[in-house]
């Protein structure tokens, strides 16, 4: 990957200087970082004390820092990598091309993100300690590490960017450069919404700007879907004091419908999922989970499919 440097620029009455990020292929417009470090030593990394900052101004545009809860928006991302490498991030940390963070004009520093690649619908989770882009039709700056393992190596990438708030484990494997497993695929009804909301936006400047695929119709159970919606738990790891569902019954009577996917690769990856098996359904592949023996059972499995983001699952009884 090829990474370029440019349009260094001082700011007045400050020690910063403005240097690439987020760019193509890693080039960068604009993004503020100090020029040297701190005068404090930086010792290690810590999630405290969180900086939010005062507004500044780069290129006529005002930005004011904030902490936003529930920041949850759409737009383009970027990376950096090499040209940063070694050098003081926004918050005084050394900045390391793999691992995984990113920049932000104005979330708190550090902060905790879904990044959700919309022509993918894989999500992964980032952490913020940086400042940037300063490109003004661009969201977020993800390290080259972040945008490896997202699938993003190339141009500008269309994401959704979501605040949250991760155990204390996942906090301290990114605070050491590693990635955390990524989150379940996310359904399609939800993708849809977030690309129709990307649409709205003002295209990209650069021509190199990934597309947005346009995808099938949306799934019949999700289809009352809404950002905000996705509070999924992470692949692989199980929920405390979770009752796994009840194996299916030969002959049962009940059963969970988690969707119908217009995608049979997209209806595979669900029923992987949530432990579930596909079967052609018109022009969709619907995803069920049993039979089950008992409604008891059915319902256990309902709450399951729901705890992982399938907010429309349904209990069916067979006749």
């Amino acid at each position: 990957m090829k990474s370029i440097v440019k349009n260094s620029a001082l700011w007045a009455g400050s020690a910063l200087i403005l240097t690439g990020c987020g760019g193509i292929e890693g080039r960068g417009e604009g993004r503020a970082v100090p020029a040297a470090p701190p005068a404090e030593a930086v010792t290690g990394v810590s999630d405290t004390p969180v900086k939010i900052g005062e507004p500044y101004t780069i290129g006529g545009v005002t930005y004011t820092p904030a902490d936003v809860a529930d920041y949850d928006d759409v737009g383009y991302a970027s990376w950096y990598g090499d040209e940063l490498a070694g050098r003081p991030t926004a918050n005084g940390e050394i900045f390391n091309p793999d691992a995984i963070s990113a920049a932000h004009k104005t979330l708190p520093l550090p902060s905790y993100v879904e990044v959700t690649a919309l022509d993918t619908g894989r999500t992964i989770l980032v952490r913020v300690n940086d400042r940037g882009p300063m490109a003004g039709d661009r969201l977020i700056d993800l390290s080259r590490g972040a945008a490896e393992q997202l699938g993003l190596t190339e141009g500008l990438s269309a994401v959704r960017v979501r605040r949250t708030n991760p155990p204390a484990a996942e906090r301290a494997q990114l605070r050491a450069g590693r990635p955390v497993p990524e989150r379940i695929v996310t359904p399609d009804s939800l993708l849809s919404i977030l690309r129709t909301k990307l649409k709205a936006l003002p295209a990209p400047k650069s021509a190199e700007a990934a597309p947005v695929t346009n995808q099938p119709a949306a799934p019949v159970a999700s289809g009352k879907a809404k950002p905000g919606d996705d509070r999924m738990e992470v692949r692989g790891a199980a929920p405390a004091k979770t009752v796994p569902p009840a194996a299916p019954a030969a002959g049962g009577k009940f059963a969970v419908q988690v969707g119908a996917f217009s995608s049979e690769a997209r209806a595979n990856s669900v029923a992987q999922t949530v432990g579930g098996t596909v079967s052609p359904a018109g022009k969709l592949w619907r995803v069920r989970m049993g039979p089950f023996a008992s409604e008891a059972e059915a319902r256990t499995a309902l709450a399951q499919a729901r705890g992982k983001g399938f907010r429309d699952a349904m209990l069916q009884r067979e006749r």
